[in-house]
């Protein structure tokens, strides 16, 4: 059990988290958000480490992925430790070829490599473990059916893609330990970071750019549990991988379900991933406006979309079993892409009104005019 101190800094409500005002900070934002008193909330994400590059700039297709290796991104997680509880918690070694994908960390010296996904200690880590606690105590299959029902038919509102981006720097997430500035700006940085390795990949690019997007539920009284962290399938055991693991999960009532709590659970034999009820969040939901707003973004991409916080799978190898042919062809391209959304992260912020004009290019392109959410 973890055993941290409470707060009145990081409370348990999921609810958005109200930061400094935009006059408070360091710099600038230009003109995306007013002067007045609209107030800054961050956000943040963490991607996965690989073994070894999946591409060659000369090919145009990913790779066959590297043989598994558990945790070789040097991530630090709670693992199952049985009567150890959360205080054993596991950190492994392996190589590192990520410096490739993160050019400015030398210059960064406040976040060294070893830091990013840190779920062990930080200055956040209270907030963190608790969003984690109210996901894993409250994904079930009948709240993920729930959700499915009640987002899937998007008619929320209709907002244009440049609008939705912006609109995030109103949220903070509560379930990253990393870094600390606003949405749009990780949104920039994650494609500039393909632009520059997959110049020839728009549509990389522009994932790159959204993939964060269906974090808006949370601006529509979505808790957070809802909506932000790691994602993990639903309806069969939960494996080992997920965070916070051996102390998060005793209140689900899924855990203790016959039915739920086996290897394969409600699920056949690799009946692929589309099949599989996954818990819902930002992912799943941007997945499914991509779909019913008939944008024309590649398989490939709209897999990066949907699976790209599946640490569990494109991370630790875990719920393959449950893949099926597409998933393993696939799988390559959401590790490639995790990369650029982890390792991009620096302070070194990007000229967003500079780069908006290209990028609204790539947004015309494939999700143009006023989308259905």
């Amino acid at each position: 059990r973890l055993n941290l101190p409470r707060t009145s800094k990081y409370p348990k409500s999921s609810h958005t988290t109200i930061m400094p005002t935009a006059s408070d900070l360091s710099f600038a934002i230009d003109n995306h958000m007013p002067q007045r008193d609209r107030q800054i909330i961050w956000r943040t994400r963490p991607p996965p480490r690989l073994s070894v590059p999946l591409f060659d700039q000369s090919d145009s297709l990913p790779q066959e992925a590297p043989v598994w290796q558990r945790g070789s991104r040097g991530r630090r997680h709670a693992n199952s430790g049985g009567a150890r509880g959360h205080g054993h918690l596991m950190r492994v070694g392996g190589p590192d070829p990520s410096l490739t994908y993160r050019p400015n960390l030398e210059k960064n010296e406040t976040k060294q490599k070893e830091d990013y996904r840190n779920f062990e200690s930080g200055s956040l880590i209270e907030r963190v473990f608790n969003t984690y606690k109210l996901m894993h105590t409250n994904q079930t299959v009948d709240f993920v059916k729930q959700k499915h029902s009640q987002w899937s038919s998007c008619k929320r509102t209709q907002m244009g893609m440049m609008d939705t981006i912006m609109s995030l720097d109103q949220l903070v997430d509560e379930s990253d330990p990393d870094v600390d500035f606003p949405n749009s700006f990780h949104a920039f940085q994650t494609a500039e970071g393909i632009r520059q390795a997959h110049p020839d990949k728009d549509w990389f690019q522009l994932v790159g750019l959204i993939h964060d997007v269906g974090k808006t539920m949370s601006l529509w009284d979505e808790p957070q549990w809802a909506v932000v962290g790691d994602t993990f399938p639903v309806g069969c055991k939960f494996q080992n991988s997920i965070v916070f693991r051996d102390s998060t999960f005793l209140e689900n009532p899924d855990d203790k379900n016959l039915r739920y709590n086996t290897e394969y659970g409600i699920y056949e034999p690799n009946c692929g991933l589309e099949n599989v009820l996954m818990s819902w969040g930002h992912d799943e939901y941007l997945y499914r406006v991509m779909k019913f707003n008939n944008c024309p973004i590649p398989e490939e991409g709209l897999y990066m979309i949907r699976f790209h916080s599946f640490y569990p799978w494109h991370n630790h190898g875990d719920y393959m079993h449950l893949c099926n042919d597409k998933d393993r062809r696939m799988l390559p391209w959401v590790q490639e892409f995790n990369k650029f959304d982890l390792y991009t992260k620096t302070t070194e912020l990007p000229d967003v009104k500079k780069l908006k004009p290209y990028y609204q290019s790539l947004i015309d392109k494939y999700c143009p005019g006023i989308l259905k959410w």
